[in-house]
């Protein structure tokens, strides 16, 4: 949800950070872990987050965790490196990687027409662009479709439905809300940021395997990497879940806290699906980058595949997409790869420096002050925890 947002904003390191690069680490006590739990510590209390987590993974292997404030305000139950959050739309990576997996084994083609897929259903005559939409195109948003998220009839229909028991938005209903809108370009001959695009992606990807997509990223990707915080946001309860704090003005009709006294969710998560859909931690998605992006995700060379991308803005041609990632290939520290995310309530973030090998993640469980600030809260972010491991592995 309004996710392209959170690729613009989470760029990659200022140009003044190069120059932090340069010079020798301050006169300071704290040293490793303990200063990056420091600056974890100090950005939550300046921009008043309840709570925080943020992790990395260093080019030898060694990661670090921290964790701080509060997992709920109003038990005072403490944020802790174990805390989970909807992980919005980083889940679009797993999806990417899902795809460049199968066409790797042959069992679909990146730039095949999706209507060797979808051409069965009733619906896909109805779809902007339908005879030309590849799922490259899918993956990199670059099929011209609109976004349902976005739209005032879905935005209607999910406040006068979230206390649904039940998912009231499978797959084909989101697709519904973008049926018969006219194409926002030509396949291929632009850029837009759309969820229901990720949802026909979904789709694509279960009827090439026979498999329900949530099934084949936990046995490919899950499961082998050892990533046993990250599941499935597919149910109103999820284990260790923060609770999220958002306005109460919030244009969904959302309760302002995510959890209710049980635990559970008011409203349930699967409206998502392949769009991101799922919970995780800053520990798992550190790694996930790590392994993702050092080539460990999945046997033989998949990075030029996954890392295929398209101009988002041809005035910032240097900022990219790629299947499920971000790409940015000229920044002074060299190529930075991964995603951000936001969902009402929570905020995720996942960065990959190639040329130091090093990987930062980091989870805020509230989007106030955040998706509705005049700063870029994220690249503020993503620079002070950098900048501490750039001190101390120089």
């Amino acid at each position: 949800m309004r996710a392209v947002l959170w690729i613009l904003l989470a760029a990659v390191l200022s140009s003044c950070l190069a120059s932090f690069a340069s010079q020798p680490a301050p006169d300071n006590p704290e040293t490793g872990a303990s200063r990056f739990q420091a600056e974890t510590d100090r950005i939550r209390e300046e921009f008043g987050f309840p709570g925080m987590t943020a992790s990395y993974v260093l080019k030898d292997g060694k990661s670090g965790h921290a964790s701080s404030g509060l997992a709920d305000v109003e038990s005072k139950r403490p944020m802790t490196d174990n805390s989970r959050m909807l992980a919005a739309s980083t889940g679009k990576s797993f999806v990417g990687a899902l795809a460049v997996a199968l066409a790797k084994e042959g069992r679909l083609k990146l730039d095949e027409p999706v209507s060797r897929w979808l051409g069965k259903y009733d619906w896909f005559h109805r779809l902007p662009n339908h005879e030309s939409i590849t799922l490259m195109h899918l993956l990199t948003h670059s099929a011209g479709l609109p976004d349902h998220v976005h739209m005032e009839a879905f935005q209607k229909a999910f406040a006068s439905e979230w206390r649904s028991a039940e998912n009231p938005f499978p797959p084909e209903r989101l697709v519904g809300f973008i049926l018969d809108k006219g194409a926002l370009f030509p396949a291929g001959k632009g850029w837009a940021y759309s969820d229901t695009g990720y949802i026909l992606a979904g789709i694509v990807l279960e009827e090439a395997t026979g498999r329900a997509c949530y099934d084949e990223i936990r046995e490919r990707f899950l499961d082998p990497l050892r990533l046993s915080d990250t599941s499935a946001s597919d149910r109103r309860g999820l284990d260790r879940l923060a609770s999220g704090y958002m306005s109460p003005n919030n244009p969904f009709g959302l309760p302002a806290k995510t959890l209710d006294d049980n635990s559970r969710l008011y409203w349930h998560p699967g409206v998502e699906w392949t769009g991101g859909g799922l919970a995780s931690t800053s520990r798992d998605l550190a790694r996930w980058g790590d392994a993702l992006f050092t080539g460990k995700a999945m046997s033989g060379d998949y990075l030029p595949e996954l890392l295929r991308s398209v101009i988002i803005d041809p005035v910032s041609p240097d900022t990219r997409y790629g299947a499920g990632v971000a790409v940015y290939t000229n920044d002074r520290f060299g190529p930075v790869y991964g995603h951000a995310g936001w969902i009402p309530g929570y905020v995720s973030s996942f960065r990959h420096y190639a040329d130091y090998g090093m990987t930062v993640a980091f989870q805020i469980n509230t989007d106030i002050g955040v998706i509705d600030s005049d700063e870029d809260v994220l690249r503020n972010v993503e620079e002070r925890l950098m900048q501490v491991l750039i001190w101390e592995n120089k």
